[in-house]
């Protein structure tokens, strides 16, 4: 089969089984793949998106699968092209997202021969799976959930025929794959009772909002969630109050139920540590988790028959109701705390890594209304701009939050500006600001090889973007420009207080907290 035939048989069948967004890098070797994409562009059948850093075309297929909640086709060159997509398909491997990279790639037979641009592609995706072709295959048996990678073998000659009859006859079908999302309820069912928590992973393990809001209200335990913004019952500060042992023993449940992985505080961790009954609802644990220990393993939510300690309850409500409101001054917790709650509805957030989003976590007034993301299968700051650009195109309205360092690591991501309405706050604390909260603050050499300060003007990097930029020094600044119509792309730059003052604050807030609860509920 020549390699023209070859694009257009994979192309057409990909349009077939339902996808629609495409993402390309520039290259030679995938030609043949991108000349077919043109042409079913022009046809309206596909959106193809052209992103020149093969590292963010992945994020930003990554952004787009997240918020279609379909399969999106990343395709590049061989050699490095394909070894710069890995970093996003790690990421989908550990949040079981839908992303098809294509690696366009020599023909085996010039495998280490020398020849240019050509290395072995195979399993250069790992751990995910390389299907490695020559020709055609039946790509729906495939598209079961997660992220796959598809080497295509092209010989010369890579250009062929200008035809478009090709397209002709598609018949276009909606994905049916086993996704996270179709399991709602296993044939399963677990009886609890007695003091319960459930406590809810950021990326809720693929589940919906509404999926894990029904196994809550079926539960009657409070609710404690890494993103507070998704779930308006939860436990403020939860991940504060934790972090005191006498609270956390006063709270001490016989029995939790987590959904997905907690990640994001030590607090939490060591609160699930400490319990003796420990179930876990996940659908990874079949096939990326598969160590993962618990007394009950589910790979679905299971039917739910409970009978919750009233007094148990009750106590929770009351230490919740003491902690509602937290008085901030300005510092990088009052800002990311404005921010979330003056986002209007009906919009999406991305919560960049690191800081950002523990402080969400911990600082964030619980809410509903908005549609939250982060990368949190293996929590880099790689990509958060790109992966960010590829959700806002799903939006009227989007927002993210990321720190200064997470805006340098993806720069490169500016060159190719997306169409969309999207405002983004980057935190500006001049380096590492959460190596500052860690047991590493303060060792010797600490600031040249963890702080990392930049020194850089960041409202000069983005102008010379050509992106409107604006300033905010205040809760009173950010409020206002939340509100403020916008259009396209704008930044917003959160300069506050530096990274050794703001970790004393962190401190200083935890322990006011915990004081106030301890005293409220006569606690030693």
């Amino acid at each position: 089969m020549n390699s023209t035939t070859f694009a257009r048989n994979m192309v057409r069948q990909l349009i077939e089984v339902g996808i629609s967004d495409f993402v390309i890098s520039p290259g030679s070797r995938n030609a043949p793949l991108s000349i077919a994409l043109y042409q079913a562009e022009l046809a309206g059948l596909v959106d193809l998106h052209v992103r020149v850093d093969e590292r963010g075309a992945g994020f930003f297929a990554l952004g787009l699968s997240k918020a279609s909640q379909n399969y999106v086709v990343a395709i590049c060159t061989s050699g490095t092209a394909a070894a710069n997509l890995h970093p996003a398909m790690l990421e989908a491997f550990h949040s079981h997202e839908r992303l098809l990279v294509i690696t366009a790639d020599r023909p085996e037979r010039l495998r280490r021969t020398g020849s240019n641009q050509t290395t072995d592609h195979v399993g250069i995706m790992a751990p995910v799976k390389t299907i490695d072709c020559t020709q055609s295959i039946d790509i729906r048996g495939h598209l079961e959930g997660g992220p796959i990678h598809l080497n295509l073998q092209f010989d010369e000659p890579l250009l062929g025929d200008d035809r478009t009859d090709w397209l002709n006859g598609l018949h276009v079908r909606s994905l049916t794959p086993s996704s996270i999302s179709a399991q709602a309820i296993s044939a399963q069912a677990i009886s609890v009772s007695g003091k319960g928590v459930l406590i809810v992973g950021h990326d809720r393990a693929g589940f919906s909002v509404a999926q894990v809001e029904s196994l809550a209200k079926e539960l009657g335990w409070p609710l404690i969630a890494e993103d507070p913004l998704s779930f308006s019952h939860s436990v403020p500060h939860a991940a504060l109050l934790l972090s005191d042992p006498i609270i956390q023993e006063f709270l001490a449940p016989e029995q939790i139920i987590i959904v997905g992985r907690a990640t994001l505080s030590r607090s939490i961790s060591t609160y699930l540590a400490t319990c003796k009954n420990l179930v876990v609802i996940d659908p990874r644990t079949k096939t990326v988790d598969v160590n993962r220990k618990a007394n009950q393993i589910f790979t679905s939510i299971p039917a739910v028959n409970s009978q919750p300690d009233a007094q148990w309850v009750a106590r929770w409500k009351k230490v919740s109701a003491s902690v509602a409101h937290l008085p901030f001054e300005w510092s990088e917790q009052a800002a990311i705390s404005a921010i979330t709650r003056a986002i209007p509805n009906e919009s999406a957030l991305f919560v960049g890594s690191s800081r950002p989003v523990r402080d969400i976590e911990a600082f964030a007034q619980p809410r509903t209304g908005i549609d939250t993301f982060a990368n949190r299968g293996l929590a880099g700051i790689d990509g958060n701009i790109a992966s960010t650009f590829g959700i806002a195109t799903h939006y009227e309205r989007s927002y993210a939050i990321i720190g200064d360092l997470t805006f340098l690591h993806d720069i490169s991501a500016l060159i190719n500006p997306v169409d969309a309405k999207l405002m983004i706050f980057v935190i500006d604390n001049n380096g590492g600001g959460i190596f500052d909260t860690l047991p590493q603050a303060g060792v010797e050499g600490f600031e040249k090889i963890f702080g990392t300060p930049h020194g850089l003007n960041l409202e000069h990097v983005i102008s010379g973007f050509g992106y409107p930029v604006d300033k905010a020094k205040s809760v009173a600044d950010l409020e206002r420009l939340v509100i403020h119509p916008f259009v396209g792309l704008h930044f917003v730059i959160v300069e506050v207080p530096d990274r050794k003052e703001n970790a004393a604050r962190l401190k200083e807030i935890t322990q006011s907290l915990c004081s106030a609860v301890r005293i409220g509920n006569n606690l030693a």
